[in-house]
């Protein structure tokens, strides 16, 4: 589905989903594109989310992030194990990680698709 400055792509992956998400990065377009993740997330009854995130242009800061993470409280990502990947560099995306921890949503950060898949499948509860 394309919105705004993104494309984003959903599709089936184990028990949870995968999303493939392309365009310029911008914090609206991001609190988008989360919101559409945990929206097929509740329709499909997804326990897991490996999210690969290829956005380019400017990264979201760690005030950015704190944003997103409370603007999607009561969204239903607290029910997902979340895997974030960042094929061209964890930017600041880290902070993604603490703020979602610290609101009660199991979230890790990688920059390679493999690891975090097999985190996805048996990493730590």
């Amino acid at each position: 589905m394309a919105t705004g400055g993104y494309r984003i792509e959903i599709t089936p992956h184990g028990g949870g989903l995968r999303a493939y998400v392309v365009g310029e990065s911008d914090l609206e377009g991001t609190r988008r594109y989360w919101r559409e993740i945990a929206k097929a997330a509740r329709e499909r009854g997804a326990d897991s989310l490996l999210l690969v995130d290829e956005l380019t242009g400017r990264p979201l800061d760690e005030s950015d992030w704190l944003d997103v993470v409370t603007s999607l409280q009561g969204e239903g990502l607290h029910k997902l194990r979340i895997a974030h990947v960042k094929p061209q560099g964890l930017q600041q995306v880290e902070f993604c990680e603490i703020f979602a921890r610290d609101a009660g949503i199991e979230a890790r950060v990688f920059e390679n698709e493999t690891l975090a898949d097999i985190w996805l499948r048996f990493g730590e509860r």
